[in-house]
């Protein structure tokens, strides 16, 4: 029997997936992907409101998984063999984060690199642990970035931060990333856990429907122009205004205490 490569739990609505590949620093191999993007859609489908993304172990994730990669261009004879069906089962999975209808937040702590920096990227909101250190690391084994590295950090960093960490592939601490945007929050390594949990109980708390559609925003805000994403927020302030969250919103305030959001996304 083949032993897991991701473990998924569901408690209050908040869905937990944790990498459990410690003795590879959680190297991203093609059943780890498959079950990662599996578990990413089980959540979804299991009415979470949020999900937790995690790493057992020293690393988050150390990105792809060189000896599989290596040993299926052996067995293939073709050294790119591992970057056709394992790559675009990669990329599928960091879509699968970015399309679903709820928040992702990452706990990274020790390794995170390469595509593993990426799939932390992909999520909504990333907390890290004072022992992290990012790394867009292709560039050091003649690899160019995979996985949206070139589509998240310019939004995210800039274009010229973006070139220097693409380019160089050097690592950048917790603290480093945190004071250029990359990340939300540095924690002690013993709070991760916890604040991440804290974290997703905020959002858990918030109207789904309201979370899906600032994620859609989100999302076109890079491609649209002024007038589109303004219209583009005109139809998702009417789909809120619809809802009975906004109506429970309202009342809510309207009778000073804290509004208990029901509906789905």
């Amino acid at each position: 029997m083949t032993t897991p490569a991701v473990t998924y739990g569901l408690r209050d609505e908040i869905a937990t997936i944790e990498m459990v590949r410690p003795e590879t620093l959680n190297a991203l191999s093609l059943q780890l992907v498959k079950e990662l993007t599996a578990a990413i859609r089980k959540a979804v489908a299991d009415g979470a409101r949020v999900a937790i993304l995690k790493g057992r172990g020293r690393a988050f994730c150390s990105g792809g998984d060189l000896r599989e990669m290596r040993s299926m261009w052996e067995r293939e004879g073709r050294i790119e063999a591992f970057l056709e069906e394992p790559l675009r089962a990669l990329h599928e999975m960091i879509a699968s984060i970015n399309e679903a209808p709820i928040p992702f937040i990452a706990a990274v702590n020790g390794v995170c690199a390469g595509a593993g920096t990426n799939l932390a990227l992909a999520c909504d909101i990333v907390i890290a642990s004072e022992d992290a250190e990012f790394s867009e690391g292709f560039v050091k084994i003649g690899l160019s970035p995979d996985c949206g590295g070139t589509y998240f950090l310019p939004r995210i960093v800039g274009e010229k931060l973006a070139a220097e960490l693409l380019m160089t592939g050097d690592a950048v601490t917790a603290e480093r990333a945190e004071q250029i945007g990359l990340i939300n929050y540095v924690v002690p390594p013993a709070e991760l856990g916890q604040r991440a949990e804290e974290f997703a109980r905020k959002l858990a708390s918030r109207p789904m429907g309201a979370l899906s559609r600032i994620k859609r925003m989100l999302r076109a805000s890079g491609e649209n122009d002024l007038r589109k994403q303004l219209d583009l927020e005109h139809e998702c302030q009417l789909e809120s205004g619809r809802s009975r969250d906004f109506r429970e919103g309202v009342a809510a305030f309207a009778e000073k205490r804290k509004p208990l959001f029901l509906d789905r996304a």
